[in-house]
């Protein structure tokens, strides 16, 4: 009886939904295709949404889902336009599916329901989610970040259709900036991503968040290195994927070099730093003698107004007096800063930064370079994470723990690499996947959530390492049944849904019945 209620009042909240929806769509600028798309997209996520949370498990509820995309489109899209591909003279752009203008709350987008929701995910960003006071990451960072949410947010639509999941990796519009994100969300949380992404109270340093998060669950040196790595593949893929962006680094690299080459010669550099402080104590000095003479501050006044064009105009003398006066504070931080240059502990410290600002940008005008480096820091990014990952298999003492733990496992092992390759396939990753897999198993055995397959550790391994690549939704429905044919075994695992091809485990030259604690041909349940 509580079943059908409780299927009742959720049928309630579907219409609810999409009546809410329906409702807004009728007071906004959208073609006919363009609202019919918006209710499809709901609707396909509300019958996905159910295994994605199966799936991912750390993940927002369905209902605040649904209603932050029923939010985007009220609040944030006042114009969609579906623009069809065989019409030459609305093309989009070249090699480009959509566009997305913030300010004038308005999307263009090719009749590809995956692209549209992915424009509604990104025109609800904002351009930067870190502080300034972090050089080249605030702009780097916050676009990884916010790209890796905009795809996560495309995952129901993309990846679950109500009957099964598939990981479609050429659907994905960065499978870099993806694989980060997921990192991140697995060792910190949706919950921490989410509110970072919406963060409106800009005080809140969030990167520093991160790293106090990170450290405080892995240790200090599993924080230095993942936010060292992190600020590296930002700037890495900042380049890549952006050419503004890249040519904007490439000229701050130049500064940089510039800068190195003065500080090569240290006589020569305290000496310009010296003549340029003579040089700002004059200045500060002219403006003192200006204020202080009433003639000398018209005669400025007048002066002034003559080079100046009619909008930029000082109005009166009085003006100009506050504007001086903030011109010789900025003088004397000007001097402040060189001082501290002068001071040979700081003249230290300042080639430091100098070179720590510089290893990101060292390569990034080579782009064969910027690729490999690129994946050579996501290698090394995921060795990191299965580290910390062992680190939460080991704190886990109850069952709920360690069954969330094998569930993300999961999902993380068969993420794209690349195009062509899982994070499971990578050869370089091949001992720590073996290692941190090896560990869960152990773990979820002492626990007694995974059933004892066979007598020694390694035929163990072998069979109940496939369910971390098995596609079964739910994995405590998976059943295994071990398969002679011949002179070799297989395994074989399904559901009631899913049936997945047979594995082979051995011949019967290496594997011997009498190791298993199970009888071959007979169906067992993998989860106890």
């Amino acid at each position: 009886m509580q079943k059908k209620k409780d299927k009742l009042l959720e049928k309630i909240v579907k219409r609810d939904y999409n009546n809410e929806l329906e409702t807004i769509i009728e007071k906004k600028d959208y073609d006919e295709t363009a609202r019919s798309m918006l209710l499809t997209i709901l609707y396909k996520i509300e019958a996905a949404y159910k295994d994605l949370e199966i799936v991912k498990q750390d993940v927002e509820t369905k209902e605040e889902y649904i209603q932050n995309y029923i939010n985007i489109i009220k609040n944030k899209c006042d114009h969609i336009r579906i623009i069809h591909m065989n019409t030459q003279e609305n093309q989009i752009g070249k090699n480009r599916t959509f566009l997305v203008n913030k300010e004038k709350k308005e999307i263009q987008c090719y009749p590809i329901e995956r692209k549209l929701l992915y424009s509604i995910a990104k025109i609800a960003k904002k351009d930067r989610i870190l502080k300034s006071d972090y050089y080249i990451i605030d702009e780097t960072l916050s676009d990884l970040i916010n790209v890796g949410s905009s795809i996560n947010m495309c995952e129901p639509l993309r990846d679950f259709n109500g009957y099964s999941w598939t990981t479609l990796s050429r659907e994905i519009e960065s499978i870099s900036h993806n694989l980060i994100y997921q990192n991140l969300r697995i060792l910190l949380g949706e919950q921490f991503l989410n509110k970072w992404v919406n963060n409106t109270e800009f005080m809140l340093d969030y990167f520093e968040k991160l790293k106090n998060n990170i450290e405080e669950k892995y240790g200090k040196e599993e924080k230095n290195k993942i936010t060292k790595l992190l600020s590296k593949i930002s700037v890495l893929l900042e380049v890549k994927y952006n050419k503004e962006a890249k040519a904007r680094l490439i000229k701050t690299k130049k500064q940089l070099e510039d800068k190195f080459k003065k500080i090569e010669n240290k006589e020569k550099f305290v000496e310009e730093l010296t003549i340029e402080k003579t040089k700002i104590t004059n200045q500060i000095r002219e403006i003192d003698t200006i204020l202080n003479n009433k003639e000398q501050l018209e005669a400025e006044y007048i002066k002034r107004n003559e080079e100046l064009p009619l909008d930029k105009k000082i109005f009166s003398i009085r003006i100009l007096a506050k504007i001086m006066v903030k011109e010789r504070e900025e003088l004397f931080d000007k001097i402040e800063e060189l001082n501290k240059q002068l001071n040979p502990h700081n003249f230290v410290k300042y080639k430091q930064e100098l070179e720590q600002k510089y290893e990101y940008l060292k390569i990034i005008d080579e782009e064969e370079k910027v690729e490999k480096e690129i994946e050579t820091s996501l290698i090394k990014i995921q060795k990191i994470f299965l580290k910390c990952l062992q680190k939460d298999v080991q704190n886990a003492t109850t069952k709920q723990q360690i069954l969330k733990i094998i569930y993300q496992y999961r999902y993380y092992i068969l993420l794209p690499f690349n195009t062509e390759k899982r994070i499971v396939d990578i050869e370089k990753l091949r001992k720590d996947i073996e290692e941190t897999s090896k560990v869960i198993i152990n773990k979820a055995q002492e626990l007694k959530i995974l059933t004892k397959i066979a007598k020694n550790e390694e035929l163990e391994y072998k069979i109940l390492k496939n369910i971390f690549t098995s596609r079964i939704i739910k994995l405590e429905n998976a059943e295994l049944k071990l398969i002679k044919e011949k002179d070799k075994i297989y395994l074989q695992l399904f559901d009631e849904k899913l049936f997945e091809n047979k594995i082979e485990i051995g011949n019967k030259d290496e594997i011997q019945p009498k190791e298993f604690k199970i009888k071959v041909n007979k169906r067992i349940k993998v989860f106890e």
